[in-house]
Parts: C-alpha cells; structure tokens; sequence
C-alpha cells in the first residue's frame, strides 16, 4: 500500500510536522509505504526510515498561496503517476482523501475582514482549498483534533458528521517527565543560571506572533516589581530572536526573559518550570498545554486555544475569556505566581486530570483510520 502525505511547510520544530512523521512512522509498521511531499522546506530536511520518502516540491509563484496552488497540482500530478491508495492532507487542498486538520477555520477567522480583503487572490484560494474540503458533497475524512474548530466547519460548511474522525491529543512519550525530573529541572536551572528560588513561567513554541510572545512580555511589565524580581520568562522555539529580544529590552524585562531558539529537551523546561503561559492569539489546537499537563504544570492559557478545554476541565489553571484583554491577563499571571498553595492544588488536578485521561494517542488511532480509509479505497479499485 502506498500512501502520499502532503503539507505546505516542513521545519524540524512544528508540532504539525513533529504529528505527520510519528502517523508516517505508524502507517509503515501496519505495512504501507509513505512518500512526503512539502512544498516548503526551512532547515533539513527530516531523517527518515526506509519505507518513508520525503520530497520537497516547491510550487511557483511570489507569494504563498500562489506557491500552494502550484504545489497542490504538482501533488496531483504525482498522484496520478504513483497510483497512492491514499492522500492524506496535512493543510487543506484539493485531492485529498483525509485531512489532519490542524489549521483554523479559515472562514471563521476572515469574518472580520472588509469587502476588499475578499476581492484578493489570497482569500479566493485558501477559501476554495477550505471549501473543497468541507463542502457537505465532498468526501474528505477529516481527522479532527480541536473540538472548538470542529463546530465552526461543521456550522459553516454544514459538513456531515460522520465525516469526521475525532482524535485524541498526542503527547510524545519524550514530553512525559521521567522520576528524576527534579534533576533535569536543576541541571536546566544551573544552565540557564537561574536560582532555585526564582520562578520559572515557560513558553514553547515556534511562531512568536501568533503564541502570543508579545502579550506575555507585556504581562512580565506590569508585574509588581517584587515579584517581577524573581520571577524569570523563558521562551523556547525558533522565530525572529533579535527581534523579540529588542522588544523585551525596549519595555523594560530584557534582564528578566531568557529566549533559547529552538530545542530538542524540552522536558528539561517542562521539569523546570513553575507556570506555563500560553497567551496565543489563535491555536487550533495547542499540544504544549497537553504536555504541560503531562508535565504537571499550572496552565495560564487563553480560551481561543482548542486545547484550553483541557486546562479548564483538569482545573489546572485560568483561561482568559475572549475577546481579548491585556489588564486581564496581567491579572491572572500574577495571581498565578502570587500564590504558591494554588499552584501546588493545580499541579496535583493536572496530575489526576492526566492520570484518568486519554491524552496520548493521537497518532495510533490517526494511524488506525489512515489505513483504513486506504483500505476501503483498494479494495473499491480492485
């Protein structure tokens, strides 16, 4: 059986990328052949296993969504030459058997969008790419992985619900703390040169736009200058540094943020920390507040993120309401660090909340429909 994966972008640090390889790695062991194809390519290219192919297959054009139009007829293109039982889309396109779908709605998030911006090449191709996807006469499996997203396609499109494969979160087996955390944390502590007695608010991931690095440094400014003394931001994933670094010194915590790029241990940071702040503007899904979960930690998330219902179900944490406001996420961070008994109730509901919840198996039953739908489709064209 021969599968095609497609996605737009591929960078050795994204969650979409880190899910598409582990399915990959999944779908061989239950006896297919995989080839990836990516019509971006930033760093090197994955290190893969016999059995899995990567290509990078740039599209043409000057601008993204145009370079996207031409990849997806490059992908069909190829599908037609290497007969796949199945294309399995990890951005929306044309051609697709199944959809990981780990992007927005793009119709819910151009709402607030003029008349103009829908006049534009853009808008007239990434909604189509949508459409074809959801439209109820449409056949696309969809593996869905943010309940929150699921209902806006499903109340736009009027997409079947039989259609979609809801999936549990995925947290990688690397993310889980093993019994000497304490010494990871430590060791991490001395690294970085921070002092057992300060407290650690952790970030991860790459994007630092859409995460929300922005708010976060905002919230360390309007800390109370004794907490803000000992308190320390750190910020892992892999973006524009300098640029955020300036900002950070520009408004006054320079001192006070530390950004390492992008890492392969973070599990190091995870033992280390003391609150995890994910202030994003948008998030499909958000697996690092999974893994910080996993990781026991108290969670400072705002709503927008598909896996806030987590935080909010384990009570491990607050979740800031949308719409959107700054004064009160600097609320709540405080109160956060503020409070040492509180955040020691909200690590032992997380603790429980992990203990007693599918939270890890997103790409086994991924996998599992994968091949199944392959399946079905072989045995049509036999």
């Amino acid at each position: 059986m021969k599968l095609a994966f497609t996605m737009f972008k591929y960078f050795p640090y994204g969650g979409l990328q880190r899910d598409c390889l582990r399915i990959a790695e999944l779908c061989l062991k239950a006896g297919a052949e995989i080839d990836i194809y990516a019509a971006r390519l930033q760093g090197d290219p994955p290190q893969t296993p016999p059995g899995i192919n990567f290509y990078h297959l740039p599209g043409k054009g000057l601008s993204h969504h145009r370079q996207y139009l031409s990849f997806s007829e490059r992908v069909r293109d190829k599908v037609k030459t290497n007969g796949y039982q199945a294309v399995v889309g990890f951005n929306k396109m044309p051609g697709l058997d199944l959809y990981y779908a780990a992007d927005p709605c793009y119709a819910e998030t151009v709402k607030g969008k003029g008349f103009l911006y829908r006049l534009t090449s853009r808008f007239r191709v990434l909604s189509e790419f949508e459409r074809v996807v959801f439209a109820p006469n449409e056949e696309t499996v969809i593996l869905s992985i943010s309940e929150v997203q699921r209902d806006f396609f499903k109340a736009i499109y009027h997409t079947p619900a039989e259609r979609f494969c809801d999936l549990p979160p995925g947290v990688p087996a690397d993310r889980l703390l093993p019994p000497e955390s304490r010494e990871l944390g430590n060791s991490l502590r001395q690294e970085l040169t921070i002092g057992s007695d300060e407290l650690i608010v952790l970030m991860v991931g790459s994007g630092f736009k859409r995460k929300g690095v922005d708010r976060a440094l905002k919230a360390f400014k309007a800390l109370p200058d004794h907490i803000l003394q000992k308190s320390r931001l750190v910020v892992v994933g892999d973006d524009r540094l300098d640029y955020y670094r300036k900002m950070a010194r520009k408004i006054g915590v320079g001192e006070r943020v530390i950004f390492t790029g992008g890492r392969t241990d973070v599990s190091r940071f995870l033992a280390a920390a003391d609150v995890f702040l994910h202030p994003a503007y948008q998030e499909n899904a958000g697996l690092v507040l999974i893994e910080a979960l996993a990781a026991s930690l108290p969670v400072l998330v705002t709503a927008v993120c598909g896996y806030s219902v987590h935080v909010e179900r384990a009570d491990a944490g607050y979740l800031v309401a949308e719409p959107f406001v700054q004064a009160e996420l600097d609320r709540l961070l405080l109160q956060m660090l503020d409070s040492a008994a509180q955040r020691n109730v909200w690590s032992e509901n997380a603790r429980r909340y992990v203990a007693k919840t599918d939270l890890f198996s997103l790409a086994e039953k991924a996998a599992e429909t994968i091949m199944k739908v392959a399946g079905n489709k072989h045995e049509v064209l036999l």
